[in-house]
């Protein structure tokens, strides 16, 4: 059986949830705060790995840096070289698994955003995308890595929760296993009268935890902050963002 994060279906449905429209206007800042923390500019070459519909990667390209865009999700690839093409943005859209795709020294900086890291059951595979991103980055580049964090979830854990965004329902249930290593999922969608169940899980990371990761898979400084405008990771935190060069 594939896992959850193959499963084109899954990507598919919850786009409108994941993409929503203030998502989308949110872009803007979030890259300004991104190329903060990345300390480069225009026109720097830039990986936007785990694009899903290129929201960051047209973003930076408006902004003159020239983006690589990668993901495993074909229609998403497909939604954003559509929308490049509108705008006449030049960018490079792949398609491609997190844990195959390297291009030694290619990147000034490198983001992967809204916890799109540790999905693997095997930890090694974490290890490899990391490994494959140091790889990427040319000397003195740098990652932005943004997830939930450990400490961040123990603070606002819901076991169940719902929301409701463009007429779809979403019903969430939460499960902490492994030792606080890992979360599991539980997500229904009800819209009119179709009802869809899927199961999502990944790894979870404390920052010293993250830090030790990043350190050695080659990574030479790692600051973590709570979330991309570089606030301090404490117990306010939002978000566990990590800031590695190489």
């Amino acid at each position: 059986m594939k896992a959850w994060y193959e499963k084109d279906e899954f990507w598919e449905t919850v786009a409108n949830l994941m993409f929503a429209g203030p998502r989308w206007a949110a872009a803007p800042v979030e890259i300004e705060e991104v190329v903060a923390l990345l300390s480069v500019k225009a026109p720097a070459a830039i990986l936007d790995l785990c694009c899903g519909p290129g929201r960051h990667s047209l973003e930076l390209a408006r902004r003159g840096f020239r983006v690589t865009g990668v993901d495993r999700t074909l229609s998403y690839l497909e939604k954003a070289r559509q929308q490049a093409a509108e705008e006449k943005l030049e960018v490079e859209f792949v398609q491609e698994d997190m844990r195959r795709f390297s291009r030694p020294e290619a990147f000034d900086g490198v983001i992967n955003l809204f916890t799109s890291f540790g999905y693997f059951e095997n930890p090694a595979e974490d290890r490899q995308v990391l490994v494959n991103l140091h790889r990427s980055l040319k000397p003195g580049g740098a990652l932005v890595m943004d997830s939930v964090g450990k400490e961040v979830l123990a603070r606002i854990f819901r076991e169940r929760d719902w929301r409701e965004e463009d007429g779809v329902i979403l019903l969430e249930e939460r499960r902490i296993s492994k030792d606080w290593s890992w979360i599991d999922n539980r997500w229904i969608l009800l819209k009119d009268q179709s009802r869809q169940e899927f199961r999502v899980s990944h790894r979870l990371y404390s920052a010293a935890e993250m830090t030790a990761l990043l350190k050695g898979c080659g990574f030479d400084s790692v600051e973590i902050y709570g979330d991309l405008t570089g606030v301090p990771y404490d117990h306010t935190a939002n978000r566990l963002v990590a800031v590695a060069r190489k």
